[in-house]
């Protein structure tokens, strides 16, 4: 009888972990997301300026990030590390959110996504159209596609991480040189009468018509405002951190881990700012916000490419969601995989199948998110998922100098760049966008909340249940 493998296969090189980062944090967002950002902020320059605060923060938490994958490098990444700096329940509740909230709505939110663009190619998969009507429930077919990619994703992950890591580096690729193309011939084609009057005012903070405001902020709803805007640029970046996840299958993890976490992240960062800028050169403020469904990439397209600009942007969007789903799919079960380990999960989690993947620990994952794709909206599951994610960054990165004062010992290969000031001003930057989002945007942050503090009693169920049964 052949032996199940009892550890990870260290297959991942620099590229491939770099790839990882890169292709977990593009999916959809960039393509949909501007739109609602300038509904908020109302001009070309606050546009700019809450991508490059959103860009400040990935990249502070990213090299932050860096110092605790060298002292860490082993699978579960995010969650080892707030065990190790704090306790098995704030890891835990870490984990508990990941599982029900972070990384499943998010594998299920770009899975949607791919299937509105699909949509775009063949129109019977259209979220318009109902499947399945059980009266209480209408499913889509684009709801039906996105679980059907899932299920799809999560079958090759479970093949082997060999698989999964050359659809991601192909398909990371592809996204990163079309994006760059759309980048150049939309400022080729950039429009100056556009240009101008989009600069025109540029910080002017104002709501657009559209947006939940009228009238000019005041000083505080201004704040607000940026917070609102700011959620989608920060779920646009967000997943960066999936690579700290399979640390343990990355080769030489605590040079590679750090490294990638910084190539992906200054990578995607300055291309996302470059998108918005040629966004500003071929679309007016008002075109922007009002973009069907918030396609501001396929209006842009259009502009660029003509009546052909349609097919390609929703290519590219397929592509690039597609590859997202496969990063996120794959890193997911290694968090899971960790918790089984500390006895906080189903302990059939915490096995490898025969080719060195935990493949329960994907196929429940697969589960919970094809349920999210039932769920409903994409802006819902977005709300909910930013305010838990930064939440928890926050808590990590603080990690930081609880861990400097607690285990001075553990060689640290890379320290965190710009310490103690850079984590100091991400944590003060995190707490005042989860503040506001709460007081501004509370419909959709306090489920995240509420879901995150459900874990506190569950974990103690857990325990209890663990003591019972060394005891019998």
């Amino acid at each position: 009888m052949k032996q199940e493998p009892t550890g990870f296969k260290s297959s991942l090189r620099l590229i491939d972990a770099t790839m990882l980062v890169a292709g977990s944090m593009i999916g959809s967002g960039i393509f949909i997301v501007s739109a609602d950002i300038t509904r908020n902020v109302g001009s070309s320059g606050w546009l700019m300026v809450v991508w490059l605060i959103t860009g400040f923060m990935t990249l502070t938490a990213a090299l932050s990030y860096g110092e605790l994958s060298a002292m860490y490098p082993k699978a579960g990444g995010q969650y080892v590390y707030l065990k190790e700096a704090y306790n098995p329940l704030i890891s835990f509740l870490y984990g508990w959110s990941f599982f029900t909230v972070i990384q499943t709505a998010t594998i299920a939110a770009v899975g949607v996504a791919f299937a509105k663009f699909t949509a775009y190619l063949l129109p019977q998969l259209s979220e318009d159209h109902i499947a399945i009507d059980l009266g209480f429930l209408h499913v889509s077919p684009a709801q039906l596609l996105a679980i059907v990619v899932i299920i799809i994703l999560t079958y090759v992950n479970s093949r082997g991480v060999n698989a999964g890591k050359s659809i991601q580096t192909v398909f990371t690729m592809a996204k990163l040189l079309s994006l760059f193309g759309l980048i150049v011939f939309g400022l080729f084609f950039l429009q100056k009468d556009i240009w101008q009057s989009n600069w025109k005012d540029a910080w002017e903070l104002k709501p657009l018509a559209g947006s939940s405001a009228v009238g000019s902020y005041t000083t505080m709803a201004a704040f607000g405002a940026i917070a609102a805007a700011m959620v989608g640029s920060i779920f646009s970046s967000d997943s960066w951190h999936n690579v700290t996840f399979v640390a343990g299958e990355i080769r030489n993890p605590k040079r590679n881990v750090g490294l990638s976490l910084a190539l992906g992240t200054v990578m995607v960062t300055i291309l996302y700012i470059l998108t918005n800028i040629m966004y500003t050169g071929v679309l007016s403020l008002s075109d922007m916000a009002h973009a069907d469904k918030d396609r501001v990439a396929v209006s842009a397209s259009q502009v660029i490419f003509g009546s052909s600009g349609t097919v390609i942007i929703a290519l590219m969007i397929m592509v690039s969601t597609f590859g997202c789903n496969n990063g996120l799919i794959m890193a997911g079960a290694r968090v899971y995989y960790s918790m089984a380990k500390d006895g906080l999960f189903f302990k059939k989690v915490g096995a490898l199948n025969r080719n060195a993947v935990p493949a329960f620990g994907l196929w429940i994952q697969c589960l919970v998110a094809s349920l999210w794709c039932l769920s409903g909206r994409y802006g819902d599951l977005l709300d909910m998922i930013s305010f838990v994610v930064v939440m928890f960054y926050m808590l990590t990165i603080g990690g930081i100098f609880i861990l400097r004062k607690k285990r001075p010992d553990i060689e640290r290969p890379y320290k965190a760049f710009g310490y103690p000031i850079l984590p100091l001003i991400y944590i003060i930057m995190g707490l005042a966008f989860c503040v506001l989002l709460i007081l501004y945007k509370p419909r959709f942050t306090w489920p995240g909340l509420i879901i995150t503090l459900i874990g506190i009693p569950v974990y103690f169920v857990i325990g209890k249940f663990k003591n019972n049964k060394h005891e019998n």
